[in-house]
């Protein structure tokens, strides 16, 4: 009677506390993950000077590392996105339209919108692409605008995450062993499911990183090669924007060979769009799943539908989230098997 009472009230102590921590849930899984990944380098550190030296160095390595380079982008992006509103406002295109219109590619494509009865000028194309421009550009401001405004709201969130990194590089065996104690598995279960979850979040970080930073050094070069803007900004803007499956820099690539193909460079839109088909199936959905599949030991397919189920869940932060989800279930699965299936199907349970 008393242990059941007990474990009642624990039970709604838990509870209590979940509530409590919930609006900070997702600075305290990044916090654990980026702690996770930045572990071995404190670990690194600590061999020559105090645990509180070595988490203090250990921090400001990632201020440098992750934070510091999403800020410049944050500006880089508005002054774009201003410079983008701007050209599309004043309607300075720059398209060689009239060269297009005596073209034999306009010619066909004038008389396949006359069957629907559209009829198309040089004119209305060229607001219609301003009208884009300006509207594109005007969204990209207000988002880094956003970002702006919640600036205090940014600094203490990120505060918080780097004092909560700063204390589990310390004290993080302290907290596993802790919590392992807590839980009812044996403890080579609990450490091997702990396990699972650092190789998922490093192959998640890993191939997603390594994807995207390919990805935005080859839409800086062709930036660079059509003169379409300036190419570390816009590889900078498409490596940020490839980490998101399926959008990624279909944003950046089909736009930017619109602009070649109204500038009178056919051609060059083309091979644009050939290249953005060939680098989104092969290494959005070839490469990508396969880094993180392999480094998480889980199949291609799989990691795709993690990612994009955690996205249409979580929203981007279900990146992580999904792959982590799968690879708790795919763990305890095989922990089930290996130790519990024989007693469940023999009853031994029951009894």
């Amino acid at each position: 009677m008393v242990l059941r009472y007990f474990l009642l009230l624990f039970l709604i102590v838990i509870l209590l506390l979940g509530r409590l921590l919930w609006p900070f849930l997702s600075i305290l899984i990044f916090s654990y993950l980026l702690t996770s990944m930045f572990h071995p380098l404190y670990e690194r550190i600590n061999r020559r000077v105090s645990p509180l030296i070595a988490s203090a160095i250990t921090c400001l390595l990632i201020v440098l590392i992750v934070f510091i380079p999403l800020a410049i982008f944050a500006a880089a992006l508005s002054q774009e996105a201003l410079h983008l509103y701007e050209v599309g406002k004043s309607a300075k295109i720059g398209m060689k339209l009239q060269s297009l219109q005596s073209g034999e590619l306009y010619g066909k494509i004038q008389t396949l919108l006359q069957d629907f009865g559209l009829t198309v000028t040089p004119e209305t194309i060229n607001e219609a692409v301003a009208n884009l421009t300006r509207r594109l550009g005007l969204y990209l401001y207000d988002q880094a605008s956003a970002w702006a405004a919640n600036i205090m709201h940014f600094f203490i969130n990120f505060a918080l995450m780097i004092m909560t990194i700063f204390f589990l590089l310390i004290d993080q065996e302290r907290l596993l062993n802790y919590l392992l104690r807590l839980s009812p598995l044996p403890d080579d279960q609990d450490r091997r499911l702990l396990k699972k979850f650092d190789e998922t979040t490093n192959a998640v970080f890993f191939g997603n990183g390594v994807t995207s930073l390919v990805q935005g050094v080859f839409c800086g070069i062709i930036f660079a090669i059509y003169n379409l803007g300036p190419p570390v900004v816009w590889g900078v803007i498409s490596a940020v924007l490839a980490f998101l499956p399926i959008v990624g820099i279909g944003l950046i690539l089909p736009p930017a060979a619109a602009v070649l193909m109204f500038r009178g460079d056919i051609e060059g839109g083309i091979l644009v769009i050939g290249f953005y088909v060939l680098i989104t199936i092969f290494i959005e959905y070839v490469l990508k799943t396969k880094m993180v599949g392999n480094q998480a030991q889980m199949h291609s397919l799989l990691v795709l539908l993690a990612i994009m189920g955690g996205l249409n869940t979580f929203g981007l932060l279900g990146i992580v989230y999904g792959p982590l989800i799968v690879s708790a279930f795919l763990t305890l699965a095989d922990i089930y098997i290996t130790s519990y299936d024989k007693y469940v199907k023999s009853g031994g349970l029951e009894r």
